[in-house]
């Protein structure tokens, strides 16, 4: 009870009518949480038309939105500098920023504690974000409106309504539910340029990303050995595999284990330029990270295995995006793999077999067999 007579909850999906005229949009999640905002950032700029729509991420997410048109300015939270002085100084400047801006609303779209005080120390009058009970008693004392989190029968499937919920909450409706990523031409030009470096053809090909940034949602490579195979034979397709710079010698690993057409680009692109070589790719094949969101937001058909997580809630949305999951009962566990220790049983009992039969379904459509 004592819930609902909290002074700042949102009943009834009320509008903030006063004059808004510059609005900061904060979501300091990972790459996958930057790319579900989009379709918040629209439905903001839609219904304040003439304000200014900023957003605050953390540092290198924010090239992901630099053509998005509904983005006026993005703000970037840098990784903090060694030493007390020089930490305190610079966050001293970055909210000074901050505050020159003199934003009318604000909205805050995850839970961590430092979006709650950026949003505070912002002075907006206006700062919204979801009610979240069990952290901090000061939290939600940072905010003037806060969002009840929907019923569990209610949730809707999407990573993008993780979001959208919360501008709900004020009365602003989205008409997509679909993130979508811009590529700015020069972007195009700079993978082209890798492309042509590392002898990549213009033949169609897929892009492959095996690794997670918690490997109890990774299947076993071994087993993507089996799957590049199986795509260079049946279909006579060329795999890249993709992933960061701390993945690359596991993804040279991964490539030298077969004779099939396939590269190693792991390492070897900047995010925004991962996101123009997705947009190149025929299919983007992987497991539960950043990649398929990234992929699906420019347009590309996703094939993802899933399996601690649930991709009800998570996976990319629409007819072209298809996952893999374990067939067995106890999926989605929602756990950090099989009693906590990080390893997932669902995922090394995946057979490649099923894969390829989603993959021959996906591939099928577009490149016939002889």
């Amino acid at each position: 009870m004592k819930l609902f007579n909290h002074p700042l909850i949102i009943r009834d999906r009320q509008r903030i009518t006063k004059n808004i005229h510059n609005i900061l949009v904060i979501q300091l999640g990972d790459i996958g949480d930057v790319v579900w905002v989009t379709p918040s950032l629209w439905a903001v700029k839609e219904a304040y038309p003439h304000a200014k729509v900023s957003v605050l991420v953390r540092e290198d997410r924010g090239t992901l939105l630099e053509t998005d048109p509904s983005v006026h300015r993005i703000f970037a939270v840098k990784r903090r500098e060694k030493g007390f002085l020089k930490k305190a100084a610079e966050q001293i400047r970055f909210v000074k920023t901050l505050q020159r801006e003199r934003f009318d609303l604000v909205f805050d779209l995850r839970a961590d504690d430092r979006g709650a005080i950026m949003a505070y120390l912002s002075r907006a009058p206006v700062r919204v974000a979801k009610y979240y009970d069990g952290l901090p008693f000061w939290r939600n004392r940072l905010f003037t409106h806060l969002v009840l989190p929907p019923p569990v029968k209610e949730k809707n499937r999407g990573a993008a309504e993780q979001s959208l919920r919360i501008i709900r909450g004020v009365g602003i409706d989205a008409k997509t539910t679909v993130p979508k990523l811009w590529i700015a031409e020069q972007v195009g030009k700079q993978v082209r340029r890798l492309l042509d470096a590392e002898k990549i053809g213009a033949a169609p090909w897929i892009t492959l990303n095996p690794f997670s940034r918690w490997r109890y949602k990774e299947w076993d490579h071994s087993k993507w050995a089996q799957i590049i195979a199986y795509v260079w034979e049946e279909f006579h397709v060329a795999t890249v595999v993709v992933g960061g710079k701390d993945e690359r010698i596991r993804a040279a690993e991964l490539v030298k284990t077969g004779s099939a057409a396939v590269y190693n680009l792991a390492g070897k692109t900047t995010l925004v330029e991962l996101a123009g070589l997705l947009r190149l790719s025929a299919l983007h094949l992987g497991v539960d990270s950043a990649a398929p969101h990234i992929a699906a937001a420019v347009g590309t058909p996703t094939i993802t295995i899933y399996g601690p997580s649930d991709w009800r809630e998570w996976a990319p949305i629409g007819e072209h995006h298809r996952v893999v999951v374990p067939p067995m009962e106890c999926v989605p566990c929602r756990q950090k793999g099989c009693d906590g220790k990080e390893w997932s049983r669902c995922l090394e009992t995946l057979e490649t077999g099923q894969v390829q039969e989603v993959i021959r379904e996906a591939l099928g459509q577009v490149f016939p067999t002889p």
